[in-house]
């Protein structure tokens, strides 16, 4: 396996680790941000080296230089791919601009040292490749935001019985998986248990309560990052994907797309801003989730391509909902707040996010939309038709939460509302990513395709190999390389008869049966003279 040139995924992983380390001795919140910001910026900075650093590398996965832990465990656990490679910088960056983006009004509710903890589990999931490893990781990762629920004094029943079945499935599913042969094999109970786990995390209709009510209950900031990485389909791509039958893929892909039409409708009528994102995130990440199932290649690039664009578009949607709610309050959609006069810059970062999300021309959405519905529509019409439907339900409900937001009457205030510096910065950064994916569109779509590709070699590749070409032997041949008289040959033409009569001829190249042709056509005028 190739190497890199650095460290740069074990160096990703220890940096948050030792910022929530440093964050949590230090009572003043204000100082914990800012080393937040220092550790999740220079995170940053070692995802995008990890990546450029890959793709010079031309392979589709490599492991770290100096890889401390396959010294220890004499195993690539850490291993970066194609797959990963962008997912990598795109959470250190939705963590950092959360971090960054947090308003002093929140400081003191949100948990910073958590937040570090929570990207460093993160990062190394997708930075890992072993099963077991992704499963105690997937687990680690509930362990923040149920922290969280306790530290606001907030009801964790729900999301404890649902992240804790999760656990149970996932681990119970993947002991049972045959390794006895020279690939892994997951039979009817193996594969039923890890299908109903993936779908449980991933909050696929009617698994979906634990991400309503952690919304609802959790911050705002602290319920997007355990969600928006979906780890949840990274955990399909290595647990599921390379192994399942296909009952289990198409089962998958259709309860994906009926809760993308489901949480697409229920997003028009919610009338609470958080319950309205979250419906809106799960529809967009169920049409994700779909295309990865469609198991083609057109549907699966179109997939990672909505996977980068909805982590950047409703990344962005979901930090311009925080910063206004952190300046006036808990949002309501049955009322209009007008709040456009005072926060220009937040609306039209919430307008351009949200048209993104849902594949407007010319921003990052819109070639992957395009390519996940010419894949649905190639498997079968009706699955196209009902990704468009939930992407028009969607628009309509993210074009009601703008007018009710951001127009409808004037906020009286006296209290400055204006966008801050870091805020201002966060709008900057992610509107030339939005913009920039959508004008210049084809290295991503090029690198998502090729990851596709050598993604749907992993699944089943005896059925991908072409069968062999066997070339019967003549049941009876006393001479098999014997010559034929021109009488003989005379008579084959004749009769209709093909002058391929051994497995030598058979083997005959191009040329040689064209001047074979050749000459039955000059016998054919031979024996029409004759006659």
């Amino acid at each position: 396996m190739p190497e890199l040139h650095f460290p740069w995924l074990e160096c990703s992983i220890l940096l948050p680790l030792l910022g929530s380390i440093a964050c949590a001795m230090i009572q003043d919140p204000v100082r914990a941000q800012r080393i937040a910001v220092l550790c999740s910026g220079l995170t940053l900075l070692c995802t995008i080296g990890e990546w450029t650093d890959f793709i010079f590398t031309g392979a589709f996965e490599a492991h770290d230089h100096w890889d401390i832990v396959k010294m220890i465990f004499r195993s690539d656990i850490f291993v970066i791919d194609e797959l990963s490679a962008p997912l990598l910088p795109l959470s250190a960056l939705l963590y950092l601009m959360t971090i960054l983006s947090t308003l002093r009004t929140k400081v003191g509710r949100f948990s910073f040292g958590l937040t570090l903890i929570s990207e460093a589990i993160v990062l190394a999931t997708l930075s890992c490749h072993s099963p077991w490893v992704i499963i105690m990781l997937l687990s680690l990762a509930v362990i923040p935001p149920w922290l969280e629920l306790r530290r606001r004094n907030a009801s964790t029943r729900i999301f404890s019985l649902h992240m804790a079945l999760f656990i149970l499935l996932l681990m119970l599913g993947w002991s049972l998986v045959d390794f006895s042969g020279d690939k892994p094999v997951a039979s009817m109970l193996p594969a039923s248990l890890l299908t109903v786990a993936v779908l449980l995390r991933a909050g696929v209709c009617p698994l979906h309560p634990w991400m309503t009510d952690l919304f609802e209950h959790a911050t705002l900031g602290t319920a997007l990052l355990f969600v928006a990485p979906m780890t949840g389909a990274y955990a399909v791509m290595h647990l599921l994907f390379p192994i399942a039958p296909s009952w289990a893929m198409q089962s998958i892909a259709v309860l994906s797309l009926t809760t993308a039409v489901y949480a697409a409708g229920m997003a028009t009528i919610q009338t609470d801003a958080r319950r309205f994102f979250c419906y809106l995130f799960l529809s967009h990440s169920s049409l994700v989730l779909s295309g990865l199932e469609l198991v083609t290649t057109i549907g699966m690039t179109g997939a990672l391509c909505v996977w980068i664009s909805v982590g950047v578009s409703l990344g962005g949607f979901g930090l311009t909902l925080r910063s206004i709610e952190a300046r006036i309050g808990r949002i309501s959609l049955d009322r209009y707040h007008g709040m456009y006069e005072h926060t220009p810059t937040l609306a039209g970062l919430f307008l351009l996010t949200g048209l993104a999300s849902i594949g407007f021309p010319g921003t990052i959405g819109f070639v992957g939309m395009e390519l996940l519905i010419e894949g649905a529509v190639g498997v079968y019409p009706m699955v196209g038709l009902a990704v468009v439907i939930a992407s028009a339900l969607n628009s309509i409900a993210i074009m009601r939460a703008y007018f009710m937001i951001f127009t409808g009457r004037k906020f009286q205030t006296s209290v400055q509302l204006r966008s801050r510096a870091s805020e201002r910065f966060a709008v900057l950064v992610l509107t030339i990513l939005v913009l920039g994916g959508g004008l210049w569109p084809q290295p991503g779509v090029a690198s998502r395709h090729h990851a596709a590709v050598n993604l749907m070699k992993l699944r089943r590749p005896r059925e991908n190999a072409a069968p062999p070409v066997v070339i019967p032997e003549p049941a009876a041949e006393k001479a098999e390389d014997e010559p034929v008289s021109a009488e003989q040959k005379q008579e084959h033409v004749r009769n209709g008869k093909s002058l391929y009569r051994s497995a030598s001829d058979l083997r005959l190249t191009i040329p040689d049966r064209v001047s074979r042709f050749t000459g039955e056509l000059q016998l054919l005028n031979i024996s029409g003279d004759d006659s």
